[in-house]
């Protein structure tokens, strides 16, 4: 699977997800490594940054999940995880108990948290 992109079984749980008007959590964290990696050019949205997040924020599916002291508490357990963000967004998920959907191999290989396959 290339780097960044959901595998059809990802894409249809999320899918699935909307349709029901289920909850889907996004680490707070994702935001801000969407931001990042869009303005250096390595992720392209279909809309504006500013306009995916009125999106994203506006679609009540949508719950981002705030970095809390017990997540970067968390955080100090995944030494399996270099990067500090796939650590935070591991930990949130591992926090709330929740299946993580991403195409980060590091943190699929990791096997630290539940992932949507």
């Amino acid at each position: 699977m290339a780097a960044g992109k959901l595998s059809r079984g990802q894409s249809r749980a999320l899918e699935g997800a909307l349709r029901r008007s289920e909850p889907v959590a996004v680490s707070a964290i994702s935001l801000l490594e969407i931001a990042v990696l869009t303005g250096e050019g390595k992720l392209r949205l279909k809309a504006r940054l500013d306009e995916f997040f009125d999106d994203l924020q506006a679609n009540p599916v949508f719950r981002v999940l705030p970095l809390t002291y017990e997540v970067a508490a968390e955080v100090a357990m995944l030494g399996a995880l270099r990067d500090p963000a796939d650590r935070a967004i591991a930990a949130t998920a591992r926090v709330h108990r929740l299946r993580l959907v991403t195409s980060d191999q590091r943190i699929i290989e990791s096997r630290l948290v539940p992932v949507v396959e």
